[in-house]
């Protein structure tokens, strides 16, 4: 609830209703010019968000070097935006989401009344900052009911509809489905959709499932790495984002198998993340960096509240590390 996507500002919002920059952050570059890139981005902090983002991506492709170029702005560097721009070079990981599905499906009206209606309700809560409480358990409850008896619907939705509301909408509630692997899978599945907000709810739920699988080992809950892994190099910020933080959680074993395939797969990536300027942006990459190069997690959070990242971001470059 605290993004706020560019492409919103495709159509322009008034200066009134736009918040400034109060950041321009950069992720994907290594070859081509930043100094070219951020004159093709043409807008400087204290700008208010009012530039079609369209236009913005449209400018970087030409850079030379630049293949593809995504923006989105995020809540918040105190009352400003930050505008994150990521850049996908040649040459560069490029992850392939799938084609939309074909099916003209969708969930029982009960589901979508209550998962609309929960929305309004956080949206409301987020913004009096007290998204909890009674109300919010409620829903919670009746999300469990509701995806107990249509589980089998949601499954269907999530892998066959045609509509990307209807399938964020089955992957957000499936975190409420009796676990099974069946539903782990189609979360799995999910991960590499087409539509961004699908992939943000399947993560996490599956975030949701592996707190669950923490709390009670006898559930059997199993989740693949691969796709967490593989999406820390996609254009969206938001797939990063998500990524990264529920990789904090399936790291925590410290298996060294894992370590090496994040490192051989994503830490150009990481590192980008890590050194973001926001700290709540920014923290679950740094973990992840300090993992991969062997130090202790003392060691890595007390590097991180003494502001002392480059030490730790250049360890892992050494493959003796």
């Amino acid at each position: 609830m605290r993004l706020l996507f560019v492409s919103l500002l495709a159509s322009g919002l008034a200066l009134a209703q736009a918040p400034p920059i109060g950041l321009v952050e950069l992720y994907g570059v290594r070859k081509a010019s930043e100094e070219r890139i951020r004159s093709a981005i043409g807008v400087r902090v204290g700008d208010p968000l009012s530039v079609p983002k369209a236009a913005i991506e449209e400018r970087l492709e030409k850079v030379p070097g630049v293949v593809l170029a995504r923006l989105q702005a995020v809540c918040c560097a105190g009352d400003s935006a930050v505008l994150y721009v990521g850049i996908e070079e040649r040459d560069a990981p490029h992850v392939e989401f799938r084609q939309p599905p074909s099916g003209n499906l969708s969930l029982p009206e009960a589901l979508n009344d209550t998962y609309r209606d929960f929305l309004a309700y956080f949206g409301e809560a987020a913004r009096s900052g007290d998204p909890g409480g009674p109300a919010a358990e409620a829903y919670r409850e009746s999300f469990g009911h509701l995806a107990r008896d249509n589980a089998d619907s949601l499954r269907r939705v999530l892998r066959e509809s045609n509509d990307p509301e209807q399938r964020a909408m089955a992957a957000g509630i499936l975190r409420y489905a009796p676990i099974t692997r069946a539903v782990v899978d189609d979360l799995q599945y999910a991960m590499l959709d087409g539509d961004q907000a699908v992939r943000a709810n399947a993560m996490r739920s599956l975030q949701a499932l592996l707190a669950l699988a923490a709390r009670d080992p006898d559930l059997g809950v199993r989740v693949e790495l691969t796709w967490f892994v593989e999406l820390l190099n996609s254009l969206d910020w938001d797939d990063r984002f998500q990524a990264a933080t529920a990789l904090v959680s399936l790291t925590q074993a410290r298996d060294p198998g894992v370590l090496e395939h994040l490192r051989d797969r994503a830490l150009p990536a990481l590192t980008d993340m890590a050194r973001w300027k926001t700290p709540a942006h920014a923290h679950a990459a740094f973990v992840l960096v300090g993992r991969i190069a062997g130090l202790g997690e003392k060691e890595i959070q007390d590097s991180w509240r003494r502001g002392d990242r480059e030490t730790v971001l250049k360890k892992p470059l050494t493959r003796g590390n």
